[in-house]
């Protein structure tokens, strides 16, 4: 679009091309705004940043005006550090209601979204459903969406026009995403034939849903996945690519919430032909312990196999399936390490994948 943007969050921060690593998604109060500086002097004229919900409980970003805010949705995630969904909705709800925030735009098919909206007349309403009806909020809709393996066509109605959106990137949510963001800089006032063109150039970020194809192999697709509903999710988008059967290799980690891992395993048991449970980021916690609680969401375990290593995880699962079998490994997505104990080692789930399918 003809300007140079930065990113901070999860996968890193830095000017598109040199992003680096970030201790946490959200930094302090001093982090930000050094960064910020930073970039501007860099010549960035944008700075998307991934507020988390521990950055606005602990009041990081209390000094920035945000041009726009997007709402995505909300799941249960970081309940050892909220306790509850009730308060990591307030956490979240900060950057809509307390905050300098000047345009906000809102996931309607998200219940906490949908929720929100009620309360916040100047929002902008994003939906997938074609259904969704549309009240006095701005607003943005799809009317039909056509999935396939390089993408996906979405056609849409809008506040701004209607239109056919070509997407390379692949599942539900990226085009939720997708909308939400266009949807956005239409408020900005970008003109939308514009932002349809380049839409169609897109790729996708690191360690989420990532496909590593090879002749005669199996699909593996790499992501960040590691909540009940973000797993759901990837599963659901990686059944679009799967002609044959579909693997997820998981994890949970250690330290945290214990509560998710036997919901993790019932969706990967409703959603995947194959299981293998592994380790994910243990940290002090045993991994028998962590394979206990998930094992106690299984129903059945005929179709779970239980291989505490991750790279033999992998191993075994690529020389296992056959050439139209999809395999999701699910957890660490675009993190290039293990916490095993309060040891930090090498480890990359790509890597590791790509050694086997050689």
């Amino acid at each position: 679009m003809g300007h140079r943007a930065a990113v901070m969050g999860t996968i890193g921060n830095g000017l598109l091309g040199q992003i680096v690593e970030a201790k946490n998604t959200t930094g302090s109060a001093v982090e930000i705004q050094s960064s910020l500086s930073t970039f501007k002097h860099a010549g960035a004229d944008f700075t998307s940043i991934e507020v988390s919900s521990h950055g606005l409980a602990q009041h990081r970003v209390e000094a920035l005006h945000f041009k726009a805010a997007i709402f995505t949705n909300l799941t249960r995630d970081h309940l050892d550090y909220h306790q509850s969904m009730e308060n990591y909705a307030a956490a979240k709800k900060r950057l809509f209601t307390e905050l300098d925030t000047q345009i906000k735009v809102i996931n309607a098919d998200d219940e906490i979204g949908y929720q929100w909206l009620t309360e916040l007349p100047d929002a902008i309403a994003v939906s997938m459903n074609a259904d969704f009806k549309v009240g006095s909020h701005q607003w943005m809709k799809a009317i039909n969406i056509h999935y396939h393996f390089k993408g996906a066509d979405i056609t849409f109605e809008s506040s701004w026009g209607n239109g056919v959106l070509h997407s390379p990137l692949i599942g539900a949510f990226n085009v939720s995403n997708l909308l939400l963001v266009m949807t956005t800089l239409l408020s900005f006032g970008y003109p939308l034939e514009n932002l349809l063109a380049t839409a169609k150039s897109l790729k996708g970020v690191c360690g989420r849903m990532e496909m590593i194809q090879y002749p005669n192999k199996p699909i593996v697709i790499v992501d960040y996945a590691h909540t009940p509903d973000a797993l759901e999710k990837a599963l659901i988008a990686a059944r679009e690519h799967c002609q044959g059967e579909l693997w997820c290799i998981f994890g949970c980690g250690g330290d945290r919430d214990r509560g998710k891992r036997p919901l993790m395993a019932q969706v990967a048991e409703q959603f995947a032909e194959k299981i293998i449970v592994t380790k994910d980021n243990p940290r002090t916690e045993p991994q028998s312990q962590i394979e206990a609680d998930i094992v106690a969401g299984f129903k059945n375990m005929e179709k779970v196999g239980i291989i505490p290593d991750r790279a033999q995880a992998i191993q075994f699962a690529i020389e296992s399936a056959v050439e139209n079998d999809v395999i999701l490994i699910a957890g660490k997505g675009h993190e290039h390490y293990q916490i095993i104990g309060s040891e930090v080692v090498h480890f990359s789930d790509q890597e590791i994948a790509l050694d086997f399918l050689k």
